[in-house]
């Protein structure tokens, strides 16, 4: 993208009909590290890719808890993210204060799509450069969204957000139809394969990624490294043995006599 003459505002209309202040802030999502989120019917799994931009620094965190019921990934600016999941929390507890029941997934998405939009329409402002994954469970059942820039949402079974998310929505796509069926540690296992798809052959270690989960009887929170790096392990174990096992099995379709040898 380049800077032109219709870009200097974002209530400016380009004669394509674009607004290219609110694409800037969609492309700041595609720059970001990479978030992934899949849900089955009990239980909803948020992974996302902490590398530090440094030897010397710490990473940022991109998951964060709003509420028992609900949680958020992001990617983009980290500084939005934070405060727009500050603003998900205060809404979570003036609802909880005023209804003395949890907050519908479906109703705060919309609070968060009407706030971004807000930053569409007016010329002081700035949209935020931030996508996020929202997951939650409610009494209709476990949700996964996607909050935009321009205060579009979607509802998702499963979806990939960031740098190099094409390689997870790939891997995801394949095997989505199964989704409702996991357990959650099937669900586990298939968000850091798609974490994974995103590293583009960099080794995956639980010191590189963040994975969370929210469900039936279960809170939401993040998973310990100890467990992640013993589910990538056993994880790596398999890949092996499934690649020692193929070259054993051309061995043996070679030695069988071809039809032209009878």
């Amino acid at each position: 993208m380049f800077r032109n003459q219709y870009d200097t505002d974002v209530t400016t209309w380009s004669p394509a009909g674009r607004l290219f202040q609110v694409e800037y802030a969609m492309e700041a999502v595609k720059q970001g590290a990479a978030a992934v989120g899949l849900r089955s019917t009990s239980h909803v799994v948020l992974a996302t890719v902490n590398k530090a931009a440094s030897d010397l620094s710490s990473h940022q965190r991109k998951v964060f808890k709003i509420d028992d019921h609900i949680g958020v990934a992001i990617a983009g600016l980290t500084a939005d993210g934070r405060v727009l999941s500050r603003y998900l929390r205060n809404e979570c507890i003036n609802h909880a204060f005023v209804y003395e029941s949890p907050l519908p997934v479906s109703r705060l998405v919309v609070r968060l799509a009407d706030k971004a939009q807000v930053c569409t329409q007016r010329s002081w402002k700035r949209p935020f450069g931030v996508g996020l994954l929202v997951a939650g469970l409610d009494e209709t059942g476990a949700h996964l969204y996607y909050n935009c820039p321009s205060g579009n949402y979607f509802e998702y079974q499963a979806f990939a957000i960031g740098s190099r998310s094409q390689a997870a929505k790939t891997f995801l796509e394949r095997r989505f139809e199964s989704f409702n069926s996991y357990s959650r540690d099937e669900l586990i296992k298939d968000a850091l394969f798609a974490i994974k798809e995103t590293l583009q052959g960099e080794k995956l270690t639980s010191s590189i990624c963040t994975v969370a989960i929210v469900g039936s009887g279960e809170p939401f929170h993040m998973i310990d490294q100890k467990t992640l790096q013993e589910m990538i392990d056993a994880m790596e174990i398999k890949e092996d043995s499934a690649a020692d096992e193929a070259p054993m099995q051309d061995e043996d379709k070679s030695t069988e006599a071809a039809p032209m040898d009878i």
